[in-house]
């Protein structure tokens, strides 16, 4: 038992999830984001940004189109999606279930988002599903 150093070898930074979401979510809105878009919705400096943009790509999570907008390769959607399944369950449930208010849970579900285990999220989706007519 314990933590699993092995298994988080793969794993992506904080960070570059935040990025990912922030873009998926960001084009689902505007249907266009730029690096400055990243970066103004983060409250992170641009050049901040513009190494993160440069990891991801490097990566392979996303392109940089000829107007500099950003999008989403096949797994930078794949893995955009998952964090934001995360972040709005985690959400609803901490909202559900601790009672706390809708900044207090988006905040704490932003944190716990890069850290749960599969077996906790997928049992909180559980409940979410078995508990959904309730609130």
């Amino acid at each position: 038992m314990g933590y699993d150093r092995e298994s988080d070898k793969n794993k992506m930074h904080e960070s570059g999830e935040d990025y990912l979401e922030t873009i998926y979510v960001l084009m689902k809105k505007n249907g266009y984001v730029r690096s400055i878009d990243v970066a103004t919705e983060l409250g992170f400096s641009r050049p901040s940004v513009s190494r993160g943009v440069g990891l991801l790509k490097d990566a392979g999570y996303i392109i940089m189109a000829d107007d500099g907008s950003l999008q989403l390769t096949e797994e930078g959607t794949k893995k955009a999606k998952a964090v934001y399944d995360r972040h709005t369950n985690l959400t609803k449930f901490l909202m559900m279930v601790a009672g706390v208010d809708a900044e207090t849970a988006e905040n704490d579900a932003c944190r716990i988002e890069h850290i749960i285990s599969p077996q906790t999220f997928k049992g909180i989706k559980k409940y979410l599903k078995e508990h959904k007519e309730e609130k």
